[in-house]
């Protein structure tokens, strides 16, 4: 190559490069845009048959220019395409943003742009700084509270998150539900399970299977109503109580995105208390966005900052998870990789 064209070729790289480090900085402009659009439901509106900002305006109470405004920087990263003369329509990405549409993702919007989110992300510096979330500082909580903690006196906020955790199991739901070999199973148990939708999943798809969701009591409503939207209300339980202090016995215990929530200290506690319940080879099922090796595309790395902001656990690779296991009375039998980046981790009782 001549230097003439090795100049060319460097110049137009660190252009790309420019342009691609202007789309990372401005990546929370694309998380807030998303968290209005869902927020003011301009989705459902759109769906619904209010095509312009004007018709969304008045349904949804909101002034026209700037919902036109918010509807074309939606439809600049696809939630919406062009339906001519100033009018739009939703695309399959947008759809879902469409509130109990199957799949939707729409109080997660909601929630990774709320305040515990949004604050708790605003002083990643200092987590890194002082070795842990900082979240009690950004959110004025006292020492030793956590998100759950905020969640239990900002109820909206709670109930978003409660329905945030059920989005995301919506992700792998299907997966998940298709791998698991419940041979042997009459009761499963949703260990913080939030509304306990994995455990209803499961038991749409085997009659003879009884399920139960153990949480903080603030859910227990929302557990019991969505058991109920599901048609498995007959086989359900919902029981509040601590997973840091006991729990029940069960033939399966599901951890769904739960032991990234805390440090290792508290998952072996959580480990060691559905150990105690459970008698030699009982099952376990572990599903989390495990961490791949360094360099890779990794959802897993990314999510961990998000735990770092916000609680004080994180995300692991699978040798940690195993130091997890072998502290707390349990051994990984199999590993099985969803379509997602989430993995099934499949643990027997020792």
């Amino acid at each position: 190559m001549s230097e003439e064209l090795e100049g060319a070729h460097n110049k137009a790289e660190s252009a790309q490069n420019a342009m691609t480090m202007l789309e990372m900085i401005s990546g929370y402009w694309v998380t807030q845009i998303l968290r209005a659009t869902a927020e003011l439901s301009l989705v459902d509106h759109v769906t619904a048959g209010a095509s312009t900002a004007e018709e969304i305006a008045a349904r949804e109470g909101t002034d026209p220019a700037t919902t036109y405004r918010l509807l074309r920087a939606g439809a600049s990263i696809g939630l919406f395409g062009d339906a001519g003369d100033r009018r739009f329509r939703v695309t399959p990405l947008g759809g879902l943003l469409r509130k109990g549409a199957p799949g939707s993702l729409r109080e997660m919007a909601i929630v990774q742009g709320s305040p515990l989110h949004w604050q708790s992300w605003g002083v990643l510096p200092d987590a890194v700084r002082k070795g842990g979330t900082q979240m009690q500082a950004a959110l004025g909580l006292a020492e030793g509270e956590t998100q759950f903690d905020y969640f239990g006196r900002n109820p909206e906020e709670g109930a978003y998150f409660a329905a945030a955790m059920s989005n995301a199991t919506g992700v792998v739901i299907d997966d998940v539900t298709r791998m698991l070999d419940l041979e042997g199973v009459s009761l499963a148990i949703d260990v913080g399970g939030s509304t306990g939708a994995l455990v209803q999943s499961l038991m749409k798809t085997r009659p003879g299977l009884t399920g139960m969701v153990l949480d903080l009591p603030h859910v227990m409503d929302s557990a019991v109503r969505a058991a109920e939207e599901a048609g498995v209300l007959d086989r359900f339980s919902a029981v509040p109580g601590d997973f840091f202090k006991e729990v029940p016995a069960a033939d399966l215990y599901l951890l769904k995105m739960v032991l990234h929530d805390w440090d290792d200290e508290q998952c072996v506690q959580i480990l060691r208390n559905c150990r105690a319940s459970a008698k030699p080879g009982t099952r376990g099922v572990v599903i989390e966005a495990v961490v791949g090796r360094i360099g890779e595309p990794s959802f897993g790395a990314l999510l961990d900052m998000n735990m770092l902001a916000g609680t004080t656990g994180q995300e692991r690779d699978f040798d940690a998870y195993d130091a997890l296991y072998a502290a707390s009375g349990w051994r990984r039998t199999s590993t099985l990789q969803t379509s997602t980046p989430w993995s099934v981790q499949e643990i027997v009782a020792v």
